[in-house]
């Protein structure tokens, strides 16, 4: 029998661009970034000269990564919002639709996504879209919030938003779009807490976590390269978003008397 039920699709709003700027001008956010770096530096193998892009709000990184690079992007999407990187110079940042990236085929090296994924409206479509821009044997760095450890479960930090993934998912996810996963780390495995008796404890959780209890991190990290000896399907698709800018005046309709 088929059911007369609506279907709900799921959407995760975009955490501003204010907040997380904010969270990460706060101590909490500062410890957080670091605890990532470290991380993302364990599995981060030097391309001199690389063409660099980073999707969602990945500019506390790329600050980082970007010395040996070519040139180097900083993609946020258009329900996140953006702001001018790098601060003092020409800016290097574009508003974008993650499904349909203003780049050639084969024209980047490495991608890295931070607070990106888990707002995908549809994730598959987006590594597609990743898939299509990266040059043979280009690199895909994801962080996303681990949906078993604390910081997916706290919304004070923008890692309780969105959808979080198990390692599980995430492999299936990039296996089924024609990336083969590899390096893979973990971060954030102190709580998320504003105390700075906690946080103060933070190398020491840090520490044990990696060794004790690496499946409860806050995040997963996880590198994959670009799979080129399976081909995908080539479909045209109409773009299913339409960009009104903000500051266009809509008018307000006025009825006349007769």
């Amino acid at each position: 029998m088929k059911s007369n039920r609506p279907l709900i699709t799921f959407i995760a709003m975009h955490t501003d661009i204010v907040d997380l700027r904010q969270f990460y001008h706060s101590e909490l956010g500062r410890l957080a970034e670091h605890s990532i770096a470290m991380a993302l530096s364990s599995l981060w193998v030097r391309l001199p000269q690389e063409r660099l892009v980073g999707i969602g709000y990945a500019v506390p990184f790329l600050d980082r990564f970007s010395a040996d690079t070519e040139r180097t992007f900083a993609f946020m999407p258009a329900g996140q919002g953006a702001v001018n990187w790098p601060v003092g110079s020409l800016s290097s940042t574009a508003l974008i639709f993650d499904e349909e990236l203003p780049l050639p085929d084969s024209s980047i090296d490495r991608v890295l996504m931070v607070h990106s994924l888990e707002f995908a409206e549809s994730p598959r479509e987006t590594l597609k879209e990743l898939w299509r821009v990266l040059a043979p044997g280009g690199r895909l760095v994801i962080v996303v919030p681990n949906r078993r450890g604390v910081w997916a479960r706290m919304e004070h930090t923008p890692f309780g938003s969105g959808r979080p993934y198990s390692r599980g998912q995430l492999t299936h996810l990039l296996r089924e779009t024609n990336f083969t996963p590899g390096a893979t780390a973990e971060a954030l495995f102190f709580p998320p807490s504003k105390l700075r008796a906690v946080l103060s404890l933070r190398r020491g959780f840090e520490r044990i976590g990696r060794a004790l209890w690496p499946a409860f991190s806050g995040v997963i990290i996880v590198e994959a390269q670009k799979r080129l000896y399976q081909g995908l399907p080539v479909a045209a698709r109409a773009s299913r978003r339409v960009f009104v800018p903000v500051l266009a005046p809509h008018g307000v309709p006025t009825t006349r008397s007769r």
